[in-house]
């Protein structure tokens, strides 16, 4: 305004300077007037959220507010409301928006089981969000993909490899899962009371981990004992955590599609938890309520249907294009579209939409806040620690650089950007493959060389193994890739629909291991890129040593290099079960947790849930046991010591595990805590390891409701879940 006055002073004061009062007064009172009503009503910051969101529903017409009720928002330009597109990627990384930081891929990140740097993570990930929203916002640009509302994170339980999109998800424990899911959305909201940095969904409500491929009519039969204890866990953890949106599955849950039904959404999450967010659907999924699942007959009944269940937004056209219809109709009153806006609002009150954006605290993020050196560094990091070192024959590595002249990489994913972004990437200016990061890693007397060597098909025709013969040392980089698992769509060269029919390497792979084992006398370290478990006993004999990278970001390459040759200790751990065969698993679109995973899986397995191996091993002791017996509000609570018992520093993930009484249809163990522990060679730590007993409790289907039983239990401290270094006997009366 003092800009606009000063101007009007240079163009309207006579020579003599002095001023026309009729021009001062045509003039100034518009400025004046803007500026007040920018202080009044709904774009008043002093007044409360929830105020503001009723002033400004009062403001709008029928037809106004149903057009803000889909993702594609629409403008409303009298009240010079702008458009804004509501569906934005975060998974790990800004995704699908430009050159932004691409971090590992949500399983290699449940791999670290460190909470404060999922936490980071999330916490960059959002700075980066904020910084591409205000450069294309000063633009005018109301971009989809360069918003603040994330449809992030996938909470969803990896109960079975075969699902193509378990890459997206923290694992198959719930516990875990809603440890870092609470951590990464800490981060991607911030830690404002008034004002949310970025707005996180978590998603898919509810029981939805495949068949990808038939999704959108599939029937999810499910038992509310697991329901409550596995599909349902992580959502509550989250929601009693804040998180700002919840989106539901395409899938029914027992007969009724996700996105209309009442008990899971209006009962269950806003009712008995008291989630106070807005509940988004997945994209298309309103639509096939009608056209797939036909439980209802139209778009009509299906827009009704889904505003009383308690859904706010659509990822369709569904509500913009039937809610006036089902106003008509009687369907529906103004009243509950009101309720439904208003919660969608709040989110964009809180993202500060409304406000001057000049005076939000994220205002100064800009391009140097986008794939900066310090966002490099954390994605180094993040991979580094989600590597699983799975075989180390007579501890070939850490590799000492100046005993290897000469070095062949070769393999698929060698240098494939596929399997170093997975999923619901972003993409960035400095990737960093596997042959990139081991040339960078040596010097420049150092012969390295690069072969395909196979692709995911052929069985017959290889290239690199003669070269490899040449060389002193052999890293094969081989495993699975995103077009191979994933999204139903997005994995175009899956045989299954986006899903894995079995737990096998590709055919073609196997086979040039083997000749690849056949042609070289030195040693060969196999890496393997995947989202989820594989087989790897059908090159485990071929190989010296084997790491499991996941889809490790655009830092994969460094990450290994600097794990091959000592530069960094391996200290991931297994996010999923290892299974010997998916012949031991009940049939993929069986629902019931009964011999699936760790917690109900009663089968020798490959690798157990938790398992990582390292350069150097540790000890534990106690300081302080457990008492011996536990009541509802009382917390199992010891000290345990753990030492590094080898001459290297390293990274270990102790985890305390709970033994169930075997009654009740209990799980067999349960993780309960986790703490990652960085020591030095020779160093010991001391943990406070502390279990509220509530924690404990089980549902039960008689009182519809979560109980503690009475009976033996046990609390077993080790590496992984079949570990037993340290093992307590209590019970709870």
């Amino acid at each position: 305004m003092f800009r606009i006055v000063l101007k009007l002073r240079s163009i309207f004061f006579s020579k003599s300077g002095a001023l026309s009062l009729s021009f001062y007064i045509l003039f100034l009172l518009p400025a004046i007037t803007f500026n007040a009503a920018a202080q009044t009503g709904y774009k008043d910051p002093s007044l409360p959220i929830d105020s503001r969101v009723q002033l400004l529903i009062k403001e709008l017409t029928l037809e106004e507010k149903v057009s803000l009720l889909g993702y594609r928002s629409k403008a409303v330009p009298r009240l010079n409301i702008p458009a804004y597109n509501w569906w934005n990627e975060g998974l790990h990384g800004v995704a699908r928006a430009g050159n932004a930081t691409a971090f590992p891929q949500s399983i290699g990140m449940a791999a670290t089981f460190d909470e404060d740097l999922i936490q980071s993570v999330g916490n960059t990930i959002s700075t980066e969000a904020r910084a591409k929203y205000n450069l294309s916002t000063a633009k005018n640009r109301h971009l989809q993909y360069m918003g603040l509302t994330f449809w992030t994170p996938n909470i969803n339980i990896f109960r079975d490899p075969r699902w193509g999109r378990g890459q997206e998800t923290f694992g198959e424990d719930p516990f875990l899962t809603s440890k870092i899911g609470v951590a990464f959305v800490k981060g991607i909201q911030g830690n404002d009371p008034l004002h949310l940095k970025a707005a996180a969904t978590a998603k898919h409500f509810v029981a939805h981990s495949g068949p990808e491929a038939t999704r959108d009519y599939f029937n999810a039969i499910v038992d509310e004992k697991d329901l409550r204890e596995t599909y349902l866990y992580a959502f509550h953890k989250l929601v009693d955590n804040n998180v700002e949106s919840v989106m539901t599955a395409y899938n029914r849950v027992n007969g009724v599609p996700n996105s209309i039904n009442k008990v899971l959404i209006g009962d269950i999450l806003r009712k008995e938890w008291g989630f106070q967010g807005h509940v988004v659907t997945d994209c298309g999924a309103l639509d096939d309520v009608f056209t797939t699942h036909k439980t209802l007959p139209n778009g009509v009944e299906a827009a009704a249907a889904a505003i009383k269940a308690g859904v706010d937004l659509d990822c369709s056209s569904v509500l913009q294009n039937d809610i006036v219809e089902a106003v008509k109709q009687k369907l529906l009153t103004e009243k509950e579209i009101d309720t439904a806006l208003g919660r969608i609002l709040r989110t964009q009150f809180k993202l500060g939409f409304y406000d001057d954006p000049e005076k939000s605290p994220f205002y100064g993020y800009r391009a140097d806040s986008i794939h900066n050196n310090n966002h490099v560094e954390l994605s180094l990091k993040a991979a580094e620690k989600s590597f699983v070192l799975l075989k180390n024959d007579k501890n070939i590595l850490p590799l000492n650089r100046d005993n290897y002249s000469s070095i062949m990489v070769l393999g698929p994913n060698a240098a494939n950007l596929d399997a170093m972004l997975g999923s619901y990437h972003g993409v960035s200016s400095k990737v960093v493959n596997f042959v990139e990061g081991i040339t960078a890693a040596v010097d420049p007397a150092t012969r390295v060389e690069y072969d395909l060597g196979c692709d995911y098909r052929d069985t017959v025709h290889f290239g690199g193994i003669w070269g490899a013969g040449n060389a002193e040392l052999t890293v094969a980089v081989l495993g699975l890739s995103p077009v191979l698992e994933g999204e139903a769509g997005d994995a175009f060269l899956s045989d299954n629909g986006g899903d894995r029919k079995n737990l096998d390497l590709p055919a073609s792979e196997i086979a040039f291991m083997k000749a690849l084992r056949k042609g070289v006398k030195t040693p060969i370290v196999a890496v393997i890129t995947a989202g989820s478990a594989v087989d790897v006993s059908k090159i485990a004999a071929y190989a010296d040593a084997i790491i499991y990278a996941w889809y490790p970001g655009e830092q994969g390459g460094t990450a290994l290099a600097n794990i091959l040759f000592g530069k960094v200790n391996p200290s991931g751990h297994l996010p999923v079960t290892f299974y010997k065969s998916i012949t031991d698993l009940p049939a993929y679109d069986d629902y019931h947790m009964k011999g699936r995973t760790y917690r109900y899986f009663d089968k020798p397995v490959e690798y157990p849930f938790g398992f990582g191996l390292s350069y150097t091993t540790f000890a534990y002791s106690t300081t302080k046991a457990p008492a011996t017996s536990f009541k509802a509000n009382q917390t199992i609570s010891m000290a345990a010591n753990v030492k590094n018992t080898g001459p290297v520093d390293g990274d270990e993930v102790l985890q305390a595990y709970i033994v169930y009484p075997q009654t009740n249809g209990m799980p067999r163990k349960e993780l309960k805590f986790f703490k990652r522990i960085s020591t030095k060679g020779g160093e010991t730590q001391s943990i406070n390891v502390e279990i509220p007993v509530s924690e404990l409790q089980k549902w039960d289907t008689k009182a519809h409701k979560f109980k503690l039983f009475p009976g033996n239990y046990q609390l077993v401290l080790g590496s992984n879940s079949a570990d037993k270094k340290l093992k307590y006997n209590f019970s709870i009366k």
